[in-house]
């Protein structure tokens, strides 16, 4: 087993072309969708460990890196996913299967797909689709999906910055035009497109019509929360669930704020607002708007402190 040589980790960013995407992330044509800012595959940027892959440190570090709790439950697998989205467009109406299906319907090694959205801006009239309307059956449910009607039984919830919101596996989701967004999930890319608006039919953009069908479930949307933060240093729970915690922290240039792995998980920590300095030890880093850190299972307690102005973060970590 090799040595872990830092315990902070800056990653670095992945951008994904979508024709839905928007222009906010970095200005592209084709358009920027997504930027998958934290996974196995992700590459740490900078210090002694420049180049190599949060997966291959797994391999070489274990526990070090991911923390004895997340080695012991997930083995060598890393277990997250967390991205950036901007939408200008309706994404597919879609839904993901539990960890069972994924198994029996994609491949023994697969997770399934719950996720959680904490929403960094809306326009305003910003709609989502988050499970379905009330009364909705199952076989009322996957006619609609048959007939490709999913719109009449789909749930709208309006959405506006600072919204967050769960979605278990086997909810129907969308989201819609206007929206930038941390989303945070399992490490999984399967989805089942139940509705995609007309859009072309390709390879990599088709329908699925009857997985829809099998793993959807006739449920409303999960309750919406807006986290709140006193003025000052402190935090506020977005997502607690089986899978992972995600917290919003902001920091005052007079207040740093203080946080401990235990030992047990890594934390991702990634800016929405401001300038943040991470120290750990001796290992220190910097990071901006957007940019994401991981801080290593063994690092224990660590610091963030705000630069110049008070900074906005999320931080996310999988619970034991």
């Amino acid at each position: 087993m090799g040595v872990l040589r830092q315990h902070l980790l800056v990653l670095e960013p992945e951008y994904h072309e979508r024709v839905w995407g928007g222009q906010r992330l970095r200005p592209s044509d084709p358009p920027i969708g997504e930027v998958w800012i934290a996974h196995g595959p992700s590459v740490v940027s900078a210090g002694p460990h420049a180049g190599e892959t949060i997966n291959a440190l797994i391999a070489d570090c274990g526990g070090a890196l991911v923390g004895t709790a997340v080695a012991e439950r997930f083995g060598g697998r890393f277990p997250i996913l967390i991205k950036l989205l901007d939408c200008a467009d309706w994404l597919s109406v879609q839904v993901h299967p539990n960890d069972e299906q994924a198994r029996r319907l994609v491949g023994p090694n697969e997770f399934g797909k719950t996720e959680a959205w904490y929403f960094l801006d809306a326009k305003p009239g910003s709609r989502i689709m988050a499970g379905v309307k009330s009364g909705v059956d199952r076989d009322t449910l996957a006619a609609a999906i048959r007939g490709g009607r999913v719109l009449d039984v789909a749930e709208h919830v309006e959405i506006r910055a600072g919204d967050a919101l769960l979605i278990p596996a086997g909810t129907l989701h969308a989201l819609g035009p206007g929206l930038l967004l941390y989303e945070i999930q399992q490490a999984s890319d399967t989805t089942y497109r139940a509705y995609d608006w007309g859009r072309p039919q390709s390879t990599g953009r088709k329908l699925h019509i009857e997985e829809s069908v099998e793993v959807t479930e006739p449920v409303g949307p999960a309750d919406k929360v807006h986290p709140e933060i006193a003025p000052g240093t402190g935090a506020a729970s977005v997502v607690d669930c089986a899978l992972f915690d995600l917290d919003l922290v902001r920091v005052s240039p007079s207040t740093p704020w203080s946080s401990d792995t235990l030992g047990k998980s890594f934390h991702f920590i990634t800016v929405i607002e401001g300038t943040a300095e991470l120290v750990s030890g001796d290992d220190r880093v910097r990071l901006g708007r957007f940019e994401t850190a991981l801080v290593a299972g063994s690092a224990g307690a660590f610091e963030i402190r705000a630069v110049a102005e008070p900074v906005s973060l999320l931080r996310a970590m999988v619970p034991d």
